[in-house]
């Protein structure tokens, strides 16, 4: 074993693989720490109610998001590791679809505004929320490190940023700050993160106005992309629409109660797409050599996002009780057996991160749509169903029920995603581990 290691520590693309994905996942492994704690005292400070003000805002906002990325990160991150010769091109015409991207989420945002009745600090807090998709163009210079495997020039502004915007937080709380403070706080975030990003874009000897739109590069990109735009939006919905639904049914202290919740079961989906994203370029470079490798490697894949989940949900399901009380309060007391549900969904999340990839890899994002279509339909009709009779109860059980749709089962019902079905299925068996007990 000991041989075994060696060698492996001792490939340079393994260990280049290894450093890239320990920059990701140190970074979101800080930002969970300060979510577990700076995190916990805005919430316990905001209370259910203001909670859910925010929470609602979010959530509505991020129904329209995908129209900010258009579904081009990993797309862009696929052709650039294809052609670097292209980068400007490539980096350019995605910069400028994003941005008219989200130039249509403020106009979606205004009109909802305007037909609804919420509160002048709810809408306020959407607008807000909205303006910064517009910074979320500049995350092409993420998928720009990611595919030359130069996550370090991401997780450090991040982090940074983190820092001073936690401080700030607190100093929020000591002055008793009102809600608005809070969301103006989150515009920081990334605007902090934005600027870094160019930043380093900058110091790497690259400049922005460089970039260059193509039209022949935009029909291209955005032939492959629309299909990724299409399953954001059904992602968005059947992620987020809960939170609406509850709010609409239950108002806005219910939102924060599940919220709380939520907000703990979700903080681990940082670790598929780290994962996943970082080693994207392995399994396409796979892909183009040996098709085999390329299964193995998707295999292998699919057992460690089952075996991560499960590891995540027992300790959860041991200790929610006490941990819901530890760090919310005796305030958010509802949010327990929400957790004890929900939490359940991040098995198949994680799955499905994975098998997102697989999809991209084999440009199949069509049927990807219509397996996230099944998994949004279901999911709005079991909380229509559910919330009015369970609660916010109901709400868990349709988004643990739906995500198993849309991840796990629906691949079933397509010849050329079959596949797929199988291979997960085997990884929530933990096939593959139990033959390695029984050789042994």
């Amino acid at each position: 074993m000991i041989v075994k290691i060696k060698k492996i520590l001792n490939q340079t693309g393994f260990m280049r693989y290894l450093k890239n994905t320990s920059w990701l996942m140190g970074e979101k492994i800080i930002r969970l720490i300060v979510a577990l704690s700076v995190g916990v005292l805005v919430t316990r400070y905001l209370g259910p109610e203001q909670f859910g003000i925010l929470s609602y805002a979010q959530s509505f906002v991020a129904i329209f998001a995908a129209f900010s990325t258009l579904g081009l990160t990993d797309i862009v991150m696929r052709e650039l590791i294809k052609s670097q010769d292209k980068k400007n091109e490539l980096l350019g015409t995605s910069f400028i679809l994003q941005t008219f991207g989200s130039l249509f989420i403020m106009i979606c945002l205004t009109i909802a505004i305007i037909v609804n009745d919420n509160s002048p600090l709810t809408n306020k807090i959407i607008i807000i929320l909205g303006l910064i998709t517009f910074l979320n163009s500049f995350g092409v210079i993420g998928a720009f490190f990611n595919s030359t495997v130069n996550s370090r020039k991401i997780a450090l502004p991040s982090l940074i940023g983190l820092i001073i915007s936690s401080i700030l937080k607190i100093i929020l709380i000591f002055q008793e700050a009102s809600l608005i403070y809070f969301v103006y706080l989150l515009a920081f975030d990334i605007a902090f993160l934005t600027f870094g990003q160019i930043w380093y874009y900058q110091r790497e000897g690259f400049s922005i106005f460089q970039w260059k739109f193509s039209w022949s590069v935009a029909k291209e990109l955005l032939k492959d992309s629309w299909p990724l735009v299409l399953s954001s939006i059904v992602i968005s919905i059947y992620m987020k629409i809960d939170q609406v639904m509850i709010q609409e049914i239950m108002g806005n202290s219910a939102v924060g109660q599940y919220s709380a919740a939520v907000r703990l079961s979700e903080a681990w989906y940082f670790i598929p797409m780290i994962i996943c994203s970082s080693l994207f370029p392995a399994i396409v470079n796979a892909k183009m050599k040996d098709h085999n490798l390329y299964m193995d490697r998707l295999q292998r894949l699919y057992d460690l996002m089952v075996i991560l989940g499960y590891s995540i949900v027992i300790p959860v399901l041991l200790f929610s009780k006490w941990g819901i009380n530890f760090l919310y309060g005796d305030a958010f007391a509802l949010a327990a057996p929400v957790l004890n549900i929900h939490i359940w969904a991040g098995v198949f999340v994680f799955l499905g991160v994975a098998n997102q990839k697989w999809f991209i890899s084999e440009n199949l994002q069509a049927y990807n749509i219509l397996c996230l279509g099944f998994g949004m339909v279901a999911n709005i009709v079991l909380n229509l169903v559910l919330i009015p009779k369970q609660g916010i109860l109901g709400a868990a059980y349709a988004t643990l029920i739906s995500q198993f749709i849309a991840s796990v089962l629906a691949p079933i019902f397509f010849n050329k995603t079959r596949e797929s079905f199988f291979m997960m299925l085997k990884s929530i068996f933990l096939v593959n581990y139990l033959k390695l007990i029984f050789k042994r």
